[in-house]
């Protein structure tokens, strides 16, 4: 995610009360802590954290990560174990990529997915997405601009879960790349923000013809 707004902090913090249906244990992983960010008129999301931090439930255990622990809030930081993850050789996840993401990612892909990962399986598969949606998140792209009401209408009208879904994770997934490659930092992060919000509309199912047409008119403001 671009950020972590106080909507999420608030959803997680509500369901600390819930009991474990199986284990002893809830845990909860907050990934890129430092994206814990202020938002308009509202209370930060990260001190909304900060007293389920400091007295967590009994049942209860946060992971926070983040590849820049000096970005975290200082109060963050007081209520935290802090420990070191080294990253791991780069032979190690082009190994996992091979044996479990081989029918997802192309092998001709594969050294610059592995470089991209910086020792991170978890990066490495969260930007595993097929040629197909890679194609069409392209298209998308370069519809922005002209033509941008034409794509809209040849989404289908509903099923924003599938193959629109998957454009987006694609489109996620160049935008990445080039913030990786050195892009312009502000537009990037702004632009996949965009990207990010219309996912999250998708999985409720919002007409994609509606969601392409408005992500499209979003991110030609930022061309």
């Amino acid at each position: 995610m671009a950020a972590h707004g106080i909507a999420s902090v608030r959803l997680l913090l509500r369901r600390l009360a819930l009991t474990p249906a199986i284990g002893s244990r809830k845990v909860f992983i907050i990934g890129d802590a430092d994206r814990l960010v202020p938002q308009p008129s509202s209370q930060e999301a990260a001190n909304a954290l900060l007293k389920a931090l400091e007295e967590p439930p009994a049942d209860t255990v946060f992971i926070l990560t983040t590849a820049n622990p000096s970005a975290l809030l200082p109060t963050i930081l007081s209520r935290t174990v802090r420990m070191a993850v080294p990253q791991l050789p780069d032979s190690v996840v082009t190994d996992f990529a091979r044996e479990q993401l081989s029918d997802v990612l192309a092998a001709r892909d594969l050294p610059q997915r592995v470089a991209a990962a910086q020792g991170c399986i978890g990066a490495l598969g969260s930007g595993a997405v097929n040629d197909k949606d890679l194609a069409t998140a392209d298209a998308f792209r370069t519809a922005v601009n002209e033509g941008r009401y034409g794509f809209a209408l040849k989404q289908p009208p509903f099923q924003a879960r599938g193959g629109f879904t998957g454009m987006l994770d694609a489109l996620l997934d160049r935008l990445r790349e080039e913030l990786h490659g050195g892009g312009d930092t502000g537009k990037l992060v702004a632009a996949i923000s965009k990207v990010v919000d219309a996912r999250a509309q998708a999985q409720g199912n919002v007409n994609p013809q509606l969601l392409a047409a408005v992500l499209a008119g979003d991110l030609a403001e930022l061309e």
